[in-house]
């Protein structure tokens, strides 16, 4: 079901981190659920291993009709595998299309900052946002009155929500 015959055997350990993820997708199946939750299933994955798991869950949703629920910080690699989107950023949320959602304008909206969603010269869509802001760091024996200064008001990573079906 997943493209693990080769490797199933093996202790998970010495499997490739594409080869994990499909191990741990497999285990998930077992039990055939209907909705497979799946948080970053693509982190720490190279290019082409990131287009391999996400078209192996787009296959699983039309072919077993399992429906995916999935969080990730990088949208992109998933854009084109997806079906809905649930679109989480600044304390507010968008839901529907990829077409709807990610878009330049609904986008900055959610994360109050400048995004560019472009698309790519094969049609594939990108979003594109600023860089996070360099830390700031203080010699603790300029601040007077030992008074604490954070470190600005970045809200740290925001989650896209996918879902495939």
């Amino acid at each position: 079901m997943v493209g693990a015959g080769d490797y199933a055997e093996r202790p998970i350990g010495e499997c490739s981190g594409g080869e994990q993820q499909r191990l741990l997708i497999a285990q998930a199946l077992v039990r055939r659920p209907q909705l497979l939750l799946l948080d970053e299933p693509l982190d720490s994955l190279d290019l082409p291993n990131q287009a391999s798991v996400a078209a192996l869950v787009q296959d699983i949703c039309r072919r077993h009709g399992v429906g995916v629920l999935l969080v990730a910080h990088d949208v992109n690699p998933l854009l084109p595998y997806l079906d809905r989107v649930i679109y989480l950023a600044g304390g507010r949320a968008v839901e529907g299309s990829v077409g709807e959602v990610i878009t330049s304008e609904t986008l900055t909206r959610l994360h109050g900052l400048p995004v560019e969603v472009l698309r790519a010269s094969d049609g594939r869509l990108v979003v594109v946002g600023q860089p996070d802001p360099p830390a700031h760091h203080h010699d603790r024996h300029d601040h007077a009155g030992g008074a604490a200064h954070g470190h600005g008001d970045h809200q740290g990573h925001d989650h896209g929500h996918a879902h495939a079906h």
